[in-house]
């Protein structure tokens, strides 16, 4: 498997293979950038087709971990890491007590810490192993909360800026996946009066999205073609491709999922179609935001920093203007600039 020429390689400073034969543990663990300080970035597990593909995710969500902490004025530097497995039934004590111990070796370059696939409690377990671990029960704790309220930020930045309105009473934003923070997100939408269409695939969530929060259901596939104001993309990643692109009527995109550009490119097209994107590693910052308080943990003072996002997408959108560069472009030459003056 190529390494130094795969295309999401973008000069990692580490990555790290881990297999544990006792416990089954299969991992990956990606340290991008560590200008800024120790590398920072959850730790996903998912059931991988391939290995490829669990390479190619820990590359491009490590190296966003380094420009989303940068533009978030962390001292933080980037990383990321997966575990290949089925979280539904693969979990156990021994894989992530194997985890932490991974984890452990690096010795203080890398901090894991939640993502997709993983909770609290998991992370307690792997912390049994290492002191590397954050976002831990008693102090920031589940950051979710915290990614939900910056992405509803950003929406409400991405609708100031593309349709000139304060409010979203009347809104309709389609929002694809119910997890922790795209739950969290639909309820933070409905207190401020948008309207909702959602998809996913648990008829739990979806039976709760009805009940609680008003909202219309549609299929997988049909998400991307409602007539909706915003596209919010809170699952997986790369949602956003040749297939999907030429569906879209929503004139703003703007979810917590990572790595939502399949290529570069789309962001391209999304610029040339007047769609406003909204850069995934910006608007989706708040779940770190809070994790950067761990030492001292004081709520206020996070969410205070977390609804900075508002503020930063707002520059990003107005230089995208002035530049005609797409948004994504605008975001990782700020980002780069950031370290740049830190090196």
């Amino acid at each position: 498997m190529a390494i130094f020429s795969h295309p999401s390689f973008d000069e990692h400073e580490q990555v790290m293979f881990v297999h544990d034969k006792a416990s089954g543990l299969k991992a990956i663990i990606a340290v991008h950038d560590t200008t800024m300080g120790p590398a920072v970035g959850g730790c996903r597990m998912w059931p991988y087709d391939n290995d490829e593909e669990a390479l190619t995710d820990v590359l491009r969500l490590s190296r966003g971990m380094t420009y989303k902490n940068a533009l978030a004025g962390l001292e933080f530097g980037g990383g990321k890491s997966v575990i290949i497995g089925d979280p539904s039934s693969e979990k156990s004590e021994a894989l992530f007590r194997a985890f932490g111990r991974a984890v452990h070796s690096l010795g203080g370059r890398y901090y894991s810490a939640e993502d997709v696939g993983i909770n609290t409690s998991d992370i307690m377990i792997a912390h049994q192993e290492t002191p590397y671990m954050a976002g831990l029960e008693g102090k920031s704790g589940d950051p979710s909360p915290y990614t939900a309220l910056g992405t509803y930020l950003g929406i409400k930045a991405a609708v100031k800026h593309q349709l000139n309105k304060d409010s979203l009473a009347g809104i309709r934003v389609a929002v694809q996946g119910l997890g922790h923070v795209g739950y969290s997100l639909c309820e933070h939408l409905h207190r401020a009066g948008a309207k909702l269409v959602v998809c996913d695939l648990s008829a739990e969530q979806l039976d709760r999205a009805t009940t609680e929060l008003d909202a219309e259901i549609v299929g997988l596939d049909a998400i991307y073609c409602q007539d909706v104001d915003v596209y919010a993309p809170c699952a997986l990643g790369a949602t956003l491709n040749d297939h999907t692109l030429p569906q879209l009527k929503a004139t703003i995109v703007a979810g917590c999922a990572n790595n939502q550009l399949a290529e570069p490119r789309h962001g391209e097209i999304l610029r040339d179609k007047g769609i406003l994107y909204a850069p995934d590693y910006v608007i989706n910052a708040g779940g770190i935001i809070n994790v950067s308080f761990e030492r001292d943990y004081n709520a206020d003072s996070a969410e205070a920093k977390v609804r900075k996002i508002y503020d930063t997408l707002l520059t990003i959108f107005n230089e995208a203007d002035r530049s005609g560069k797409p948004t994504g472009v605008v975001a990782d030459e700020m980002a780069r600039k950031i370290i740049s003056a830190q090196r």
